[in-house]
């Protein structure tokens, strides 16, 4: 959620980012400030009538006790009484209504994001270089269907477009990829959490998928209650909450976390011949870095994350490119966004396997997430994440980057220890 304060100072600043995201809001920044004139002056007119009953509730026992006829004043009490309410009620609408305008601004970008869409994306540089093959080189739904990975056709069956399921060497291979994900970040320092994967609503409203995103997730009703929950679509929506309505202290931070889980999309994109496989699913696996940290800490954590995400891409020896996206394209609650997105030889593009991203305060304001700075005064945190990585994009990525002309394919080396130090993957006869 964007400061109040910062609006109303400067709501011409506020305007000009919104519109870096190709977004114009200009008539709801001006009816916030419109709302938020008249709530400021219902809650002053509010709190002197408050006073004046408050005044008046301690001089009756004194008139009573001097034996005053207390009736008119009682009277007067009544009518302001009901004035009271009246305006409490005036106010609470005002401020949900505020609310309610405020939850549908995005977070501002950074003053060094481009303007504009996705077509505005900056490459910020490569590593390695293109595979280059001296026979042809098949598509990984191919590949993976010939070594005996995926099963597409069952994994349909019993979850519909969108599912598929490990067998055999790609179930080892996926479990090889978060075990050896899991271990590096700890290695890190990061310390590693095992969420639920049903979460109640303030998770979505904290993390800025809710109220806009509310139908982007799956959602569960209690049949026997009136319990409703989602499954996250991201760890990180579960992750941003931890701290929720807490005062963390300056020197816990920052605070660093890493979750394995699957994650849970609705929309699972296009269904164009070049995005069929694995590269769009309702389901997919993930393991997912978290921090919160200071103001002053959140630019060096972003570089850390991005660093460390980017590593783990160059430990496999895949090709890959960093990009810096433009306001447009960046999340909705993300001030700044990096994507990583590894080259697919069959497809011919890069596709993203993880997004690093700061969320500034924007999260923590949503959340009433604050710390106790070394001046004793509270501010908020702030959020930053980044996948490390998703498997759904990294499996394509290894199997065509790293397939043999037997239609084979090379285990990346790194893998090899969680895979009982199998080297090749080989077709299934």
């Amino acid at each position: 959620m964007i400061d109040i304060k910062l609006i109303r100072s400067n709501p011409d600043l506020v305007k000009a980012n919104i519109k870096k995201r190709e977004m114009d809001l200009d008539s709801v920044v001006d009816e916030i400030l419109d709302l938020d004139a008249k709530r400021r002056e219902l809650t002053g007119s509010t709190e002197a009538m408050k006073a004046e009953q408050n005044a008046c509730t301690k001089k009756i026992p004194a008139m009573k006790k001097a034996g005053e006829d207390v009736a008119p004043v009682m009277a007067e009490m009544k009518a302001l009484s009901e004035k009271i309410k009246a305006a409490d009620a005036d106010l609470s609408a005002i401020e949900e209504k505020q609310k309610e305008l405020m939850l549908g601004l995005p977070n501002m970008p950074d003053e060094d994001v481009a303007a504009g869409g996705k077509e505005q994306n900056v490459p910020v540089h490569y590593f390695g270089e293109q595979p280059k093959f001296d026979f042809e080189p098949k598509n990984h739904v191919d590949l993976c269907e010939n070594l005996g990975m995926i099963d597409y056709p069952r994994g349909a069956k019993v979850g519909g477009n969108g599912a598929w399921i490990y067998r055999g060497a790609g179930a080892r291979l996926e479990w090889a990829l978060l075990n050896f994900f899991v271990n590096e970040h700890l290695a890190d320092g990061y310390e590693l959490i095992l969420p639920p994967h049903m979460l109640n609503y303030e998770c979505g409203y904290v993390a800025g998928q809710f109220p806009k995103f509310a139908e982007e997730v799956y959602w569960i009703q209690n049949p026997t209650s009136a319990d409703k929950k989602f499954m996250l679509p991201t760890a990180e929506t579960v992750l941003v909450n931890l701290y929720r309505d807490e005062i963390l202290s300056e020197e816990d931070l920052p605070k660093k976390f890493i979750a394995y889980t699957p994650c849970y999309r609705r929309e699972a994109g296009s269904y164009r011949a070049e995005e069929r496989g694995m590269i769009r699913g309702h389901q997919f696996n993930k393991v997912e870095m978290v921090q919160y940290t200071t103001e002053e800490g959140s630019d060096a954590a972003f570089e850390e994350l991005v660093g460390k995400a980017e590593r783990l891409v160059q430990e496999l020896g895949l090709h890959y490119r960093l990009s810096k996206l433009a306001a447009g394209d960046c999340s909705f609650s993300m001030a700044k966004t990096y994507d990583i997105e590894v080259w697919i030889p069959s497809m011919g593009i890069y596709k993203e396997v993880s997004s690093a991203s700061n969320a500034r305060a924007y999260q923590a304001r949503r959340g009433n997430i604050k710390y106790r700075g070394a001046d004793k005064k509270l501010h908020f945190a702030h959020t930053l994440n980044a996948s490390g990585l998703a498997t759904s994009r990294v499996m394509p990525a290894i199997v065509e980057q790293f397939q043999n002309a037997d239609g084979s394919v090379t285990v990346p080396e790194v893998l090899r220890k969680y895979m009982g130090g199998q080297e090749v993957i080989l077709p299934v006869k």
